[in-house]
Formats: C-alpha cells, sequence, structure tokens
C-alpha cells in the first residue's frame, strides 16, 4: 500500500510535501506554481537524493502514458518528479476517473504534478487528498503582495523595503508575484551597500526604476499619496501618474480622488457614530497602509470636514467634465486632501 501524504481536506492550500503523491497546483499566479514546484523538488532531493524530472503536455498527452511513467521505476534514481502543464485540458471526463484510482493508491516511486490554470473542485480532489494536496495558486490581495514583498526582500535578495515602499511598488505593479520579484532583484542591487551593509529600498528609486505597468488601475495609485500628507510629495506622484497614464486619464484620476473621499466620509460617520472601526475598515474594504491612515484620519476628522473634501472632489469632477484645466484642479485636490490629512 502506498504511503499516505499529510494533505487533508481542510487544509487544502498548504505548501506541498515529500510525503505528497498527487500534487495539483491550481490558479493563475505562475509565478507561485513554479515556486511551489521548485519547493516540492528540493523536499524530493532531500526526502530521496537524485531525482528525475518529466514534463507533459496535458493539452495532448495521453494518460495512460502518464500514469505509466508514474508507476514504472527510474533508471537514473529511485524517484520521479512527473509533471503535466496545461492540466486544465488534461483532467475531463474520461481521465478523471483514472486520476482517482490512481490517487487512491500511488506510485511509491513517483510524484504527480498536475499544473492548471483554473481546477474546479470535484471528487476527484477527495481521493487527491488521501494521498496529496490541492493548492490554490490564485493572484493574491494587494495586502499580501505587500507582506510578501517584505518577506521576499530579506530572504531572496539580502535586502530590505520598508511597508510604504513595498506599497508604492504594489500599487504600480500590481499583486503580480513574478513581476514584482523580478523588479525586487534590481532595486536590491541598485540600492547597494554602505560599508557592507546592504542599503533598504528606498520610495525614490522606485519612483525612478519602476514604472507603472497596472493598465485599468493605474489613476488609482494616487489614493496613497494623497493620504501621505506631505504636499510637495503628493503633487509629485500626481504628475507621475498623470503622465503615466496617458491621455484623457485625468478622469479617472478624479474618479479616485472621490472614491477617497468617500472612504474617507465612510470612515469618520462610523468613528463619531461609535462603530466598531475594524468592522468600518472592513465594509469600506480598506487595505494596507491605505486603511492605517484612514483610521486614523477617523479620529481627529469630523464627518463635516470629510463631507466637505467630498464636495470639492465632485466639485472638482463637474469643472473637468465643463472643460476646466485638469491639472489644475486635480492639483488643487491634491492639496485639500494635504491639509486635511497632515
Amino acid at each position: 500500500m502506498a504511503k499516505r501524504g499529510s494533505g487533508s481536506s481542510k487544509s487544502p492550500s498548504r505548501a506541498p510535501t515529500a510525503d505528497d503523491r498527487v500534487v495539483v497546483l491550481g490558479g493563475k499566479e505562475l509565478f507561485l506554481r513554479d515556486q511551489y514546484t521548485s519547493m516540492l523538488r528540493t523536499a524530493l532531493q532531500d526526502a530521496h537524493g537524485e531525482i528525475e524530472t518529466f514534463k507533459f503536455a496535458g493539452e495532448s498527452v495521453e494518460i495512460a502514458s502518464v500514469l505509466d511513467e508514474c508507476r514504472s521505476f527510474g533508471l537514473m534514481s529511485s524517484h520521479k518528479l512527473v509533471i503535466v502543464d496545461e492540466a486544465d485540458k488534461f483532467v475531463n471526463e474520461h481521465t478523471r476517473p483514472m486520476l482517482a484510482r490512481y490517487a487512491d493508491d500511488p506510485s511509491e516511486q513517483a510524484t504527480l504534478v498536475l499544473r492548471a490554470n483554473t481546477w474546479r473542485p470535484g471528487n476527484l480532489d477527495k481521493s487527491i487528498a488521501k494521498c496529496g494536496v490541492v493548492v490554490k495558486c490564485d493572484q493574491i490581495e494587494p495586502a499580501m503582495a505587500i507582506k510578501w514583498t517584505q518577506a521576499r526582500a530579506q530572504r531572496a535578495y539580502q535586502s530590505s523595503i520598508g511597508p510604504r515602499e513595498a506599497s508604492i511598488l504594489v500599487e504600480r505593479l500590481g499583486a503580480d508575484l513574478g513581476k514584482i520579484d523580478a523588479e525586487l532583484g534590481k532595486l536590491a542591487t541598485a540600492a547597494g551597500q554602505t560599508e557592507g551593509k546592504p542599503n533598504p529600498i528606498s520610495e525614490g528609486l522606485i519612483l525612478e526604476m519602476v514604472a507603472l505597468t497596472r493598465e485599468e488601475d493605474s489613476p488609482w495609485v494616487i489614493q496613497e499619496p494623497l493620504l501621505s500628507g506631505d504636499p510637495e510629495y503628493t503633487l509629485q506622484r500626481l504628475r507621475i501618474v498623470l503622465e503615466n497614464s496617458g491621455k484623457g486619464q485625468h478622469v479617472p484620476v478624479s474618479y479616485a480622488c472621490i472614491d477617497l473621499a468617500r472612504k474617507i466620509v465612510g470612515a469618520c460617520e462610523g468613528a463619531a457614530s461609535g462603530q466598531n472601526l475594524n468592522t468600518v475598515a472592513k465594509d469600506l474594504k480598506l487595505w494596507g497602509p491605505g486603511r492605517d491612515a484612514i483610521m486614523r484620519l477617523s479620529k481627529r476628522v469630523s464627518p463635516q470636514q470629510a463631507r466637505e473634501l467630498l464636495d470639492a472632489c465632485v466639485r472638482g469632477d463637474m469643472s473637468i467634465k465643463r472643460s476646466a484645466d485638469p491639472v489644475r484642479t486635480l492639483e488643487v485636490l491634491a492639496l485639500r486632501f494635504a491639509a486635511l490629512v497632515r
């Protein structure tokens, strides 16, 4: 009887281990799938020494070829890592029962990894849970990406990055771990060292080296500097956002100002009425440093002051749509935010 892994339907998102015989890496975050695969390969090497790796394209491979490879003895090593990419095309009505039977009694000499862009839970997962694990590799939330960025800078690049700087990086790149990791390597190198100790990755370095790559959401990155309370910094970031967002993007930037003002109003009204601030933050969908800044504001800014800011944002948006100078209008709004926050 094959050795059962530590998988459990109660903990579907744990990292795979050398004890797992069938592993599903399902989700569109390629970086996470690659990282989990690398972690699993290292764990298998630690447990079995040299291992052989076989890769199949799920779109074209026959299930018999995959299972035969899993069950046959390796010629060069005692353990195999058998990977099927595009597994969402490999697992279907025909192959699912055979995979379930294999998972019920998997080979001790192989670890089967199914990597898929999408993975639909079903009865197959119950069989896999007996000998392995299904790992979600979906894109993470921005707040988690910020924490990951800080940990990754230290662990992979022997560097450091503060929460505000990590937030700016995530704002510019989105919560794409592959892009963040690539930029972290460049930034850590550019930051250099002082007396043999690595310098932290600074905000200025990020603004200089990392271009905005988020497309539909790029105007919304203005919300972080609007909450800084620093007029000079806020105006500098506003100009960068307008330059990078392209022609006509002053309207989405204006919407971002209105959205932020509405969140501030909601937080201030909630605080004034004695509501639990954690509940208020959750209802307003606040995250990261922005959440903390708005919560601090809610304790010292009256609902009336917050509503006046929102009214100013709405009037500014109407003025822009009536042919007012958009840059000048947004600069005035940015200074109003800075005056309220400071």
